[in-house]
């Protein structure tokens, strides 16, 4: 098991008092949207407005507002692939979570 299902479900609620949030996406995140909305300009930042968990396999994963028009398309990124201010609420749960997953990962020998 790679998530401790108590404290996962009680940063989920803790992180839904506080949507939305400013988020940054990483360079690869970015370029990977980029690429799946036909070259469209990302921006760097955007707001996490919706957040759902996934299980083991995806973790928690952050709907995203990116300000850019791409029709129907949702944007959705697992909270290991985003980067977050100290000033965000909750910055500190949400680095450790971060921390704890991809550790979990790599030792099982899977990709973050």
């Amino acid at each position: 098991m790679i998530d401790d299902p108590v404290k996962t479900a009680y940063l989920l609620e803790r992180l839904r008092e506080h949507l939305p949030f400013l988020t940054t996406l990483s360079p690869p995140l970015i370029a990977m949207i980029r690429e799946q909305s036909g070259g469209l300009d990302v921006p760097a930042r955007g707001d996490v407005t919706q957040l759902h968990y996934v299980g083991d396999e995806g973790g928690i994963v952050c709907g995203l507002a990116l300000g850019i028009d791409v029709g129907n398309k949702v944007f959705l990124a697992s909270i290991t692939h985003l980067l977050f201010d100290r000033r965000v609420p909750l910055a500190r749960e949400i680095a450790a979570y971060q921390k704890h997953r991809g550790k979990r990962l790599r030792r099982q020998g899977r990709p973050i």
